[in-house]
């Protein structure tokens, strides 16, 4: 079997003239799958509804009346709604709840033919920067197994990474598709909040949610961007902007652009080899006409516990619905009502999860309410306003995505706090609502890959793109 790493663009070629079809391209991906088990990286394989599918967008190929992604194979989330599939959330409290109904994201990409091949692990509820808390087991990063491939969204890093399928979708509420994504060496992107309807998406915090794709190089995900993105009626906080024609805009020049690089983001906590990668690309964009501009974003400080009250209070509401009552898993060993709620939470549920809900449900508590979750609100403001005010001078934003390549699992699974800074770097990006994009740039002395963060204004996806496409290239 060929180790081809498809693009959209030459798989669609090679369909045009009769190299290949849809259908051997999922047998392709099925096949690394199945030989990159011990990564585990999905949580369910939906070969034969795969296989089905390509039947389909092979005749429709024939007929000249295929879709915009015919060719395209891709992975998702397990925490997007697929009608007739298990939607498990990573938990042990959803592993045998099947979704009745289709996300607004599968609906549109497979009205342009796209091909899922499969739902990713991921930690539980996407509450995790590891990918270790899931119900069904750790996943592995495809460069050194003994790393973790980061997280919530790893599986779906990994299955692009390790050549599984073409591109991924994923979540991000605090950094979960850029950390994952700069962990495994692949590209991620988060766009700005209301970019991508979120109808299908099961809550974790819904200030803070949204789904984007990772690939292995920007048109790709440009192109997914395109397809997914867009108000959409069922969802109230769904933006009724206009979705630009990205993939025929990452050529733009960047020459007069000013790109900032936020002071408080550059520090001793960042790894050398790192440092050195955002060097390199500092001089890429200068010796190609691009102005470089230090900006400063003083709240920065504050972000990481601005983050963990906000999305804990938000995680604890949206996770009430799991009572054990409606849907789910029940508990067998309860006699009273009672017993059953306290019984089936604290079976389904696990550890991090309850962490975040008891956290949550003490930052919402009376008396604590107005010196925790109001303040944090009142900084998330002030955060917001800081990126307003640096994008009065710049275009993008240039920015390490971890402070550090990623470490061994196991590492940090004892200490939360240094768990949680992993995401020192994304979490203000969510925060603010605005569009983030990690690029892999470069591996340190270990192999393991290195990535850089470009943010934009809001609704500046394609500003994003159009820097990210030129460091690609």
């Amino acid at each position: 079997m060929s180790d081809k790493v498809w693009t959209i663009a030459s798989a669609q070629a090679a369909l045009k003239n009769g190299e290949t079809a849809c259908a051997k391209l999922v047998g392709e991906y099925l096949q690394r799958i199945n030989e990159g088990v011990d990564l585990n990286a999905f949580i369910s394989v939906l070969g034969e509804r795969a296989c089905t599918r390509a039947a389909k967008v092979d005749a429709k190929i024939k007929s000249g009346n295929a879709g915009k992604l015919a060719g395209c194979i891709i992975a998702i989330k397990d925490i997007l709604a697929i009608k007739g599939e298990c939607l498990t959330c990573g938990s042990r409290i959803l592993e045998k709840f099947v979704s009745p109904y289709d996300a607004t994201i599968i609906k549109r990409l497979e009205a342009e033919d796209a091909i899922i091949i499969g739902k990713t692990n991921m930690d539980e509820f996407a509450m995790g920067s590891s990918n270790e808390n899931s119900a069904y087991g750790v996943v592995r990063n495809p460069r050194n197994r003994e790393y973790v491939p980061g997280g919530s969204s790893g599986g779906s890093a990994v299955a692009v990474a390790a050549n599984m399928t073409m591109v991924s979708l994923g979540t991000d509420t605090g950094g979960s598709i850029r950390q994952p994504a700069a962990l495994c060496g692949v590209v991620g992107m988060k766009p700005t909040y209301g970019r991508v309807s979120r109808f299908g998406l099961v809550a974790f915090a819904s200030s803070l949610d949204q789904i984007g794709p990772f690939a292995n190089n920007v048109e790709d995900v440009a192109r997914i961007l395109e397809v997914i993105s867009g108000h959409d009626e069922r969802d109230s906080t769904s933006a009724p902007v206009p979705v630009e024609n990205y993939s025929s805009m990452l050529n733009a020049d960047i020459k007069g652009k000013t790109i900032g690089l936020p002071e408080e983001y550059i520090s001793d906590a960042v790894q050398p080899e790192i440092r050195a990668a955002l060097d390199a690309c500092i001089k890429k964009f200068q010796d190609n006409g691009a102005v470089i501009k230090k900006v400063s974003l003083p709240h920065t400080k504050y972000a990481i516990a601005t983050y963990y009250i906000l999305a804990t209070a938000e995680a604890s509401s949206n996770l009430a619905r799991y009572d054990g009552a409606r849907y789910g898993y029940r508990s067998k060993n309860a006699v009273t009502m009672e017993d059953m709620y306290v019984n089936s939470r604290s079976e389904g549920f696990g550890a991090e999860v309850k962490r975040r809900i008891m956290l949550g449900a003490y930052v919402l508590s009376a008396g604590y309410y107005d010196a925790y979750y109001r303040r944090a609100q009142k900084v998330r403001t002030l955060i917001r306003r800081d990126f307003l005010n640096a994008f009065k001078e710049c275009d993008v934003l240039l920015t390490p995505t971890t402070p550090t390549t990623a470490f061994r699992l196991g590492e940090k699974t004892d200490d939360p706090l240094q768990m949680y800074l992993s995401d020192i770097f994304t979490v203000s990006v969510n925060l603010a609502g605005l569009p983030g994009l990690s690029l892999p740039f470069g591996v340190d002395a270990k192999g393991l890959p290195i990535g850089v963060q470009l943010i934009g204004k809001p609704f500046g996806e394609a500003e994003v793109l159009i820097g990210a496409k030129f460091l690609e290239t």
